[in-house]
This record gives C-alpha cells, structure tokens and sequence, in this order.
C-alpha cells in the first residue's frame, strides 16, 4: 500500500513531493517530514510514513525526533546569540567565563576552538560512569580535567559530543542557564518553534522511534566500523564514552530525551528547523524578532578550519559552529550555505543567496556518511525548482 504523503506543496516544488514519496515506495524512508522556507514563504512542508518501527503510529504534523548532530547548530545559535548580546566574546579564552577549564594546559584555548573541533578535547581519555551523558556535572568535570589530545588549533577533530558540553558550559557560566532552556527561552520560545534541548515525558507521545542504520553497503566507506575498530582510540572514545551514542535503545529511553545534550539530543520538526534556518537566510529576524544579527551571521559561515578530520577521517569544512559547503558533500549550489547535519540523516541549514531555509527529519537511519542520499536528493529537487 503506497504511503500517503501529508502536508502542503506548492505546484513549483512538485518534484520534491515525488522525490519524497519515492524514498517510501522504495523502502528506505519509515516515517520523515521535509520542509523549505524561501524568503519567509512556506513552499512545502511535507510529512508521511510511520513514527515507530511497527508501523502502528502515524507520523503526524507535530511529530518530533531526535536529530543528533542537527543540534549542534542549535547550540552554535545560542552562542553567536550571547555574542550579539555583548555577553561572550568568541575569541576570550573559555577559561575567562569556565574558569577550571585551564586544567591540563588549557588556560588559553579560545572559545572560538571549541565552536569549530579544534580545541583538542574531541573525547574524554578515561572511562567514564554509564549514565555520563545525562551528568552534566561529571561531563564538563570530566572535559575541565581533560588533556588536549592534540595541539589546540593545529588540526580538526569532530567533537562529536563534547561540542555540546563545551559550547554548553560556556553558556550556563554566563547565563546560568542551561543550553536547553536558553534555547526555549531566547528562540525557540519567542517563535513558537517545536525544538528542544531536553524533553519531559509530556513529549513522548508525539516522539517518533529511532531506527539503527543498516549494514553500508560494500562499495561505500562503513564510517562507523572504521571509528569503532579500537575501543581504545579517540575516534571509538568520541562516540562511545561512556557507551556508543548511535544506538536506537539508548536514544529511545526516556534517560537520554531527558538529558540535556547539546551535541546530540535535539528534538525537532523539520518545519521548525526549516523556519529557524530560514530566518538566518534572510538577515536574521523572524516576526519581528531579531534571532541573531547580520554580523554574527556572516562569523557563522565564514570558513574557520578546512582539512582532514583526526576522528572522522574524511576533510571537513568548518564556520563558527556550522559544517559548510564543500566538494565531498554539497549541501546545494551555493558558496555560503551552513548548517549542520545529523547522525542517520537529518539535517537543517541555511543559503543566504537562495534565501532558504531547509529542515528534514526521520526516524530510519541511513549510513551515509556526511551527507544523507536521501536528505541530499529533496533538498537537489529544491535548488532545482528555485
């Protein structure tokens, strides 16, 4: 039985509808929703399939996911945010606002390092408690303590997780605010986005199931299996300290939505990722309210660090907080465009020169490594039609 897809399309961008509803026909999507936002206009907001692994529960309008890396660019808002605000200067040492931070020869590793994976602090060395990922304390004790791995700002290395402690710590010691409820209450609040840092079990109805990715297929790099061939390296220690983070159980318990983790843990909407981002590709203001300022989103898509990456081992293209474009995974046609995508698929981003905003959400994994096939193949369909 064909899937129905949900939602609404203008006639331009039909072909992503078609797109979209191939991905079910074929077998590779469960349940996703698709969104754009071009120059404020809504011009598809798609959804359909099923949000668990059953098939018993439609996805719905208002269903949310977890998006794992798709957060990271979340968190990076609120940073460039509390920049705007005269309260975080980006290039201070993070010793300034964190002031154990200077532990282990790292009392002058600037902020901005840590925005961009090049501070050196891509995983904890030492073994750390089980439930870690939902201790904030014992996470940021841990990284405070923590020995760059390499020289500060040499060479890039995705912090897969501790992005999100590290950029989050920050901005607890000068909000006294956790990431999450900065998050609510400085953007996703005043614009009525469904994005969270951390959900209570209110949310769980409307939370759709997780799926582990299949096998690569044998012709494509396994990204995975290369990371997690020594438990004892810092590409194994990034994902997996204190238990492997890309697993369907863990992200499915009602410990890990809970928990604040801003590297990993955002529950969204494609919608309201495709609203947000489209605010930052037209100046910066949504409704009337101001998100981040024009200088702040030119820093975000200015390139800081481009080369091989030391945990994923491929090249990465690195703005302030923001993946960009680049030859090994395009994200469009544009030079300018940011945003930051997910383990498994999702992704939001920004393109200040088509002035559109794109979010995708799904609860089927996918293996690629960088850039989903099927996040890559709507978002083609888009730039097509624009």
């Amino acid at each position: 039985m064909a899937v129905k897809i949900e939602g609404s399309c203008d006639p331009r961008f039909k072909r992503v509808k078609e797109v979209f509803a191939d991905s079910f026909e074929n077998g590779i999507e469960v349940g996703a929703a698709v969104a754009a936002v071009v120059d404020g206009k809504t011009v598809f907001d798609l959804w359909g399939g099923y949000a668990d692994k059953a098939k018993t529960k439609p996805w719905t309008r208002d269903t949310l996911v977890n998006v794992f890396s798709t957060t990271k660019g979340l968190t990076a808002m609120c940073a460039h945010r509390l920049v705007d605000q005269g309260k975080l200067d980006i290039d201070a040492p993070v010793s300034k606002y964190w002031p154990e931070f200077a532990q282990a020869g790292k009392e002058k590793i600037p902020v901005n390092f840590l925005l961009t994976h090049r501070a050196g602090l891509a995983a904890v060395k030492k073994q750390l408690p089980m439930d870690a990922y939902s201790n904030w304390p014992v996470m940021c004790a841990a990284l405070a303590a923590q020995e760059p791995w390499w020289e500060p700002g040499t060479a890039q290395g995705y912090h897969a997780l501790t992005f999100g402690y590290l950029v989050g710590e920050v901005i607890r010691r000068i909000t006294g605010k956790t990431p999450g409820t900065y998050l609510r209450e400085e953007i996703a609040g005043p614009l009525k986005l469904d994005i969270h840092i951390g959900v209570d079990a209110s949310f769980d109805p409307r939370i759709a199931e997780l799926m582990t990715a299949p096998p690569a297929p044998a012709d494509k790099p396994d990204q995975l299996a290369t990371m997690t061939v020594d438990p004892e390296s810092m590409s194994y220690k990034a994902i997996a300290n204190p238990r492997p983070c890309v697993d369907a159980e863990l992200v499915n318990s009602r410990e890990w939505r809970g928990a604040e983790i801003p590297a990993a843990n955002g529950h969204a909407t494609a919608r309201a990722l495709a609203t947000l981002y489209a605010a930052l590709a037209t100046g910066g203001e949504l409704n009337g309210y101001r998100v981040l300022t024009p200088a702040s989103i030119k820093r975000a898509y200015t390139e800081q660090a481009n080369g091989p990456d030391l945990v994923l081992g491929v090249t990465s293209r690195w703005g302030l907080g923001f993946a960009l474009n680049q030859p090994a995974a395009p994200i469009g046609p544009n030079p300018r465009t940011f945003g930051h995508p997910g383990a498994g698929g999702s992704i939001g981003f920004a393109d200040p020169d088509a002035r559109v905003g794109f979010g995708y959400t799904m609860n089927q994994m996918g293996a690629d490594a960088l850039i989903d096939g099927r996040a890559a193949s709507l978002f083609n369909a888009m730039f097509a039609a624009l």
